[in-house]
């Protein structure tokens, strides 16, 4: 479970695949920012929160990834933004390669939704963090300064991110910093999703599908009996107490959609 951050953190090694890396402005320089997104308005809006921190500018922004990889090289930046939600080529698969050849790149994911499987190969393409385009800008600006003087490889995340992985929510009068997971005590951050085995979550993709208990047996060749159990299981490991909630979770994580 993700734990926040204080001042006086250990310094933790980076996860396999995440080079060590110092700070990205030693010397006081700005932060270097190249965004891709294809939803202009909201890099708009972060270049304008930016320019009132000073020490953070955009130098670049792309509407899909394809030309990442030689923009990098072009333009040097510090930390590149990732929208994962856009078309053209898989923003993973970039990620990754672009960490292979840019082992000290820092680089977050930004997302309209927060979603297990998007947080978990956030983490495993060697993501530096993860945010939700629901945050304030503030907190967005709060992780790129934290991503920058990141000498630890640690894993940050935004307030919507940290509410995601949290057992339970904070006050809704607080307002959560962005933090950061320390590999060596919290190997990963670890969403619900991820408490379920393969089979549960076939069947939970075909209850977000609609299908009945009768159906969903019928497709896997499998008892109502044992489908019951499985979704006993699957409401226990994610705290859900209805089988309409386990419908909209698994709407929510778009595994209807596959």
């Amino acid at each position: 479970m993700a734990k926040p951050a204080s001042k006086n953190n250990t310094k933790a090694k980076p996860p396999t695949g995440r080079a060590p890396a110092q700070d990205v402005s030693p010397d006081g320089a700005g932060i270097r920012v190249l965004c891709v997104d294809d939803h202009a308005v909201l890099v708009e809006g972060l270049k304008a929160q930016f320019a009132i921190e000073d020490r953070i500018r955009v130098v670049g922004r792309l509407a899909t990834p394809e030309m990442l990889l030689d923009e990098v090289v072009r333009l040097k930046p510090d930390v590149v933004l990732l929208d994962i939600e856009m078309p053209g080529s898989d923003v993973f698969e970039m990620a990754d390669r672009m960490r292979c050849m840019h082992p000290n790149l820092r680089f977050v994911f930004l997302s309209a939704h927060v979603r297990d499987g998007y947080l978990a190969a956030a983490y495993k393409c060697g993501a530096w963090g993860y945010f939700a385009k629901g945050d304030e800008l503030e907190d967005i600006v709060a992780g790129i300064k934290e991503l920058a003087r990141n000498t630890a490889g640690t894993f940050v995340m935004g307030p919507k991110v940290r509410q995601r992985c949290a057992a339970g929510n904070p006050s809704p009068n607080a307002r959560p910093q962005p933090i950061s997971v320390k590999p060596n005590d919290e190997p990963r951050p670890t969403p619900p999703l991820e408490s379920l085995t393969s089979r549960e979550i076939e069947v939970l993709r075909l209850i977000g599908k609609g299908l009945s208990r009768v159906e969903i047996a019928k497709e896997l060749s499998r008892s109502a009996k044992t489908i019951d159990g499985h979704q006993e299981r699957m409401m226990k490991k994610l705290g859900i107490d209805a089988r309409a909630d386990l419908m909209r979770f698994a709407i929510r994580e778009g595994l209807a959609e596959a």
